[in-house]
């Protein structure tokens, strides 16, 4: 992913509110099943961290990662964004810049 390109994503995940919130439990099964689906769903996720969850987003964000198959775009904070490009080409919402 080129620097142009997480530009326009940290653009994008400016304006939509965490889908989903990791809690005291800190990253579980069905918290990687629920970012599978909303990737899926999405393409562009944005994931809130907790205060009473003692992992560190920077590898909370690395590990969803990599096991969803997606883009860590930015973590700020508290705050992660994942980006996946939809596999069929009909399904695509975002067109990222070259």
């Amino acid at each position: 992913m080129t620097s142009k390109q997480r530009s326009y994503l940290k653009g994008l995940a400016m304006n939509i509110d965490p889908s989903l919130n990791i809690g005291k439990d800190g990253f579980t099964p069905s918290i990687t099943e629920a970012v599978i689906e909303a990737i899926e769903k999405n393409e562009l996720i944005k994931l809130g961290v907790l205060k009473n969850c003692a992992e560190d987003p920077k590898e909370i964000a690395a590990t969803l990662a990599d096991r969803v198959h997606a883009e860590v775009v930015q973590v700020i904070g508290k705050k992660i964004v994942l980006y996946k490009q939809a596999k069929k080409p009909e399904d695509r919402k975002i067109l990222l810049p070259k």
